[in-house]
């Protein structure tokens, strides 16, 4: 079953009614002339329709380019210029307008647009029309073009075909099965994150091919809200969300201060550390504390589950490494967090977290039949059925990234004698001082932005230059984050310290073209937008923050 969260209530479908709808996207397909292989454009906002519509497109053979809604609208024909798509559906009328009013006047022709009110009609009958059967598809036939996130660059179309998608079916099914071993129930899935990328889409199919209960959420604002409806087992999430939940736990306790928070704060001073040091191998240096755990394991962590999700068993994380202390932070609470590591161009999963035996800090050790190894630079190399066959038209990049049969991720990365892998940076992203000493960027700003409450994002600047200066942005005071530089400074070597911050009080956003379209830093474009602060902080004598 499926439903959308809605403030006036949950609207359901039944199988046989998300089948009917199917049904009739196809038909409506057919009539359009749509044919196997021919490209289509998803453009909506999640919804049943959307997933009706996505299967009705698969079933029909048809190429499903899904394209996020939020994006820039100029970003979003130019990747339907790329694709050359026969045919696009809109999911209302204000973004068929958008697409026509931005499509350019020198370039071919729009394509035909159709609207979900046209696909659908105005049918809600539960009996599903006459069933048409499948087009049938090779390993070898594209399923869909799923265009990456462009932090640098323009957007690729990554093309997934039909033995990618079973293969990696087969072992999301094989994981969720180990997770939900013994439950006979109905299993209750809750999701948010768009359905046009990978790692999201593969998920809903997943959940598709289970005895489940989906809920799609159709308002961010009102997660937690929609979350207590659904009250799921498991859903993925970003390390955003998790970071957030848990910072509004936190602050939630200090503000109503008490026995409670004093309670949790002297449990978690005891459960961290022990477990910080455990995984790294030394002593606990702090001990104690195991009465305060003992007390907030009755009195507080079950109200704070409950809160979050009564009948949770797990949350999945991926798209970005998540913070081993926010890991330790949910295990505490009795929540484990499995994190899941994979890129667009291998149908989103490499690695997974086995739920028998989680390492937090690392992402999981590869999915079976799947290899992966280190390159040069510290490189993720990987190879199996997993990996996609190419980039749309783009046979140089395509030859660039697939050598002698191996996936070139792009990601550094290590694995450990348990055969756990960790993310630890981007190739592209490594900050090269005029010194010539090389700095992975990323492990810092999660670290500043850790101790920051109010920050949304960190990026650091340097590349080039003499020294690190860092831009903060998000809600924080100046002396706050010169405590939290001066803290991280202290345990870092000479070149790797920050020397000069800059504040901005206004948020990056994927309107702005700061963020791609889940999320992640576009460094080029931040450092451009603050060119003048930069340059102004290099030109000036001092070093010190």
């Amino acid at each position: 079953m499926l439903q959308e969260a809605r403030s006036e209530g949950a609207v359901q479908v039944t199988g046989a009614e998300l089948r009917a709808q199917v049904e009739t996207a196809r038909a409506f397909l057919r009539s359009a002339g749509l044919r196997k292989g021919d490209r289509c454009v998803l453009l909506a906002r999640n919804s049943i329709r959307w997933v009706a519509l996505d299967l009705a497109l698969m079933a029909e053979g048809a190429v499903v380019v899904p394209l996020y809604a939020r994006q820039a609208v100029a970003e979003l024909v130019g990747m339907m210029r790329d694709a050359g798509p026969r045919l696009i559906c809109a999911g209302d009328a204000s973004l068929a307008e958008a697409v026509r009013g931005a499509w350019p006047a020198s370039a071919s022709a729009v394509p035909p647009i159709a609207l979900f009110d046209e696909i659908f009609g105005s049918a809600q009958s539960a009996q599903a029309p006459t069933i048409a059967t499948p087009v049938n598809l090779s390993d070898a036939d594209p399923v869909t073009i799923i265009y990456t996130s462009g932090t640098s660059g323009e957007p690729k179309g990554v093309v997934l075909n039909y033995g990618n998608i079973t293969y990696m079916l087969g072992c999301t099914g094989a994981r969720l099965d180990l997770l939900m071993a013994g439950y006979t129930g109905i299993e209750s899935v809750f999701h948010y994150l768009p359905l046009c990328f990978a790692g999201s889409w593969i998920s809903l199919l997943s959940y598709l091919s289970r005895r489940s209960l989906v809920t799609l959420s159709t308002d961010l604002n009102k997660l937690q809200s929609e979350m207590q409806t659904a009250a799921p087992h498991y859903f993925l999430n970003v390390p955003t969300l998790l970071e957030r939940v848990r910072r509004g736990i936190e602050e939630n306790l200090a503000t109503r201060g008490g026995t409670v928070a004093k309670i949790f704060t002297r449990a978690k001073a005891a459960y961290i550390p022990r477990q910080e040091a455990a995984l790294d191998g030394r002593k606990n240096e702090q001990g104690g504390g195991g009465i305060w755990l003992a007390m907030a394991r009755v009195a507080v962590f079950p109200t704070i589950r409950k809160r979050i999700g009564a009948n949770l068993k797990v949350l999945f994380c991926g798209s970005a490494p998540l913070s081993r202390d926010t890991q330790l932070f949910f295990q505490m609470l009795g929540i484990p967090v499995l994190q899941v590591y994979g890129l667009t161009e291998t149908t989103a999963i490499c690695t997974m977290d086995d739920p028998r035996k989680v390492e937090p800090g690392w992402v999981g050790p590869a999915i079976p039949g799947i290899e992966m190894k280190l390159g040069d630079a510290a490189e993720i190399l990987v190879r199996g059925p997993n990996i996609f066959p190419g980039y749309w038209n783009r046979p140089e990049e395509t030859a660039k990234t697939l050598r002698d049969g191996w996936f070139h991720s792009g990601d550094q990365g290590e694995v450990n004698a348990n055969g756990n892998w960790r993310i630890t940076g981007r190739i592209k992203n490594l900050i090269i001082l005029n010194s010539g000493h090389n700095i992975a960027p990323e492990p810092m700003e999660e670290k500043l932005l850790a101790a920051l409450p109010g920050a949304q994002q960190v990026v650091l600047i340097g590349n080039g230059r003499s020294f690190l200066v860092a831009i903060v942005i998000g809600d924080v005071a100046r002396e706050g984050v010169a405590a939290a530089v001066e803290s991280l400074n202290a345990e870092l070597p000479h070149y790797r310290r920050i020397h000069r911050f800059h504040i901005e009080r206004e948020p990056l956003t994927i309107e702005s073209g700061m963020l791609t379209a889940n999320g992640k830093l576009r460094r080029d474009a931040i450092a451009a937008r603050f060119a003048d602060q930069i340059e102004m902080f290099y030109r000036e004598k001092s070093v010190s923050a």
